[in-house]
């Protein structure tokens, strides 16, 4: 950029990569194919098929953004990979959802999970919400 005289003027900053965080056990458990059966199965599967979220966005949250899935309880040891960090909750799942949800700060941050207790939690810090059916197609 430019101004009048030709000199270059300020850079501007490019804009917040956009936070989508998964509430893993949430939308695993919103489809009743078996998952309780092997909880960290269930994670792994879930993981490889938000891959191309990670570019592509969701709806109401343009991509590329930064793709946490949060894995609590039998679901832990899932390994992140490119694309979808696998964040390990030490207790509550939602209490470690609503720590990152605060981290974002100013930048564009969407929940996915349909527990109402955590969508008030996670609203109340200016996270949008969405469900399951975002990411489970």
């Amino acid at each position: 950029m430019t101004d009048t005289t030709g000199a270059p003027g300020p850079a501007s900053a490019p804009p917040p990569v956009p936070l989508l965080i998964i509430d893993g056990a949430n939308v695993v458990g919103s489809v009743p194919d078996g998952w309780w059966r092997d909880r960290r199965a269930a994670a792994v599967r879930l993981r490889d098929r938000l891959v191309p979220y990670a570019r592509s966005g969701v709806a109401g949250l343009s991509g590329p953004v930064e793709l946490v899935l949060v894995v609590e309880g039998a679901a832990r040891g899932v390994a992140s990979l490119p694309g979808v960090r696998v964040d390990e909750a030490p207790g509550s799942g939602d209490d470690r959802i609503v720590e990152l949800a605060a981290a974002a700060g100013d930048r564009p941050c969407l929940v996915v999970t349909a527990d109402r207790e955590l969508r008030r939690r996670v609203t109340a810090l200016g996270a949008e919400v969405t469900g399951p059916r975002t990411v489970r197609g």
